[in-house]
């Protein structure tokens, strides 16, 4: 699965935050950043990316270390912090602040930080599905749930079989199985650096309910449709009750942008439409 690609992209090494951060830039109008969580790969968002490139600016990125942003030395523990920050260094080391935003998963939780430590360079922020465990009401199970897949996994094929698993689950096999092989193998890659470095920094994120209701920053929270009584839904419920927002739907599961491309990006351009964005 890869793009047709007709705009035109512009691409790099920035350096941020004593990391070099590959950036891409296409299209043209409102500036919108696009933040992967697990696989760090900004490339997932390349289908959507183009779709989306007649009516925004859109920024997509590989997060420290991953793909093609090579990990810095002796880079061995990640924070949501400082993903939140290299994320806003993007945006101003572009010229591109403020900006709209769109996070998934790990992803979500960077954008929640980022809302929080740097609202200035933010227009408005959608929230898909993140995987906040801890604010469940039966954290343990879940997480049980999770390191069981994880282990399985690990013992069959190492961190790359864990990465393998997890991003089946999360996209489906025929999802995976039709991804482009450059990417796909790119994903699989980060697989070491996903469990060693930034797995547990993801995992025991809580946010403050009070902080994301006090924001003057407009959110949005979103989830799949096909996911209704799985704990991303009941997640992405507590981040819309906290920030008083109605829950909204996407298509597909977890992973719409490589799923179903077309119908995510016209589910996320008629996201962006809302007046509340438009400051």
């Amino acid at each position: 699965m890869s793009p047709q690609q007709s705009s035109v992209v512009s691409s790099g090494l920035l350096l941020v935050n004593g990391a070099q951060i590959y950036y891409e830039v296409r299209g043209a109008g409102p500036t919108l950043l696009m933040i992967q969580g697990a696989t760090g790969d900004g490339g997932t968002f390349d289908s959507a990316a183009e779709l989306l490139s007649g009516d925004f600016t859109v920024v997509t990125y590989d997060r420290r270390g991953n793909s093609r942003s090579p990990r810095p030395a002796g880079y061995t523990a990640m924070t949501v912090e400082q993903q939140a920050d290299d994320a806003a260094a993007v945006l101003e080391g572009l010229g591109r602040s403020p900006a709209l935003l769109f996070g998934t998963s790990g992803g979500a939780i960077i954008t929640l930080e980022l809302v929080k430590r740097h609202p200035e360079v933010v227009r408005g922020a959608i929230i898909h599905e993140p995987p906040l465990v801890p604010v469940l009401s039966d954290p343990e199970a879940i997480s049980a749930q999770l390191m069981e897949m994880v282990g399985q996994g690990m013992s069959s094929g190492g961190p790359r079989g864990a990465m393998e698993m997890f991003l089946r689950d999360a996209a489906g096999e025929e999802t995976f199985e039709s991804l482009d092989a450059v990417l796909r193998e790119r994903m699989l890659g980060n697989a070491e650096l996903f469990f060693e470095v930034e797995l547990g920094a993801f995992a025991s994120y809580v946010p403050s309910a009070d902080e994301i209701g006090a924001s003057s920053v407009p959110l949005q929270v979103v989830a799949g449709s096909e996911h209704k009584g799985i704990y991303l839904w009941a997640a992405s419920q507590w981040v819309s009750r906290a920030a008083g927002v109605a829950l909204r739907e996407y298509p597909g599961t977890h992973a719409p942008y490589l799923e179903r491309p077309k119908e995510f990006a016209d589910a996320l351009r008629s996201s962006l439409s809302d007046p509340a964005f438009q400051g």
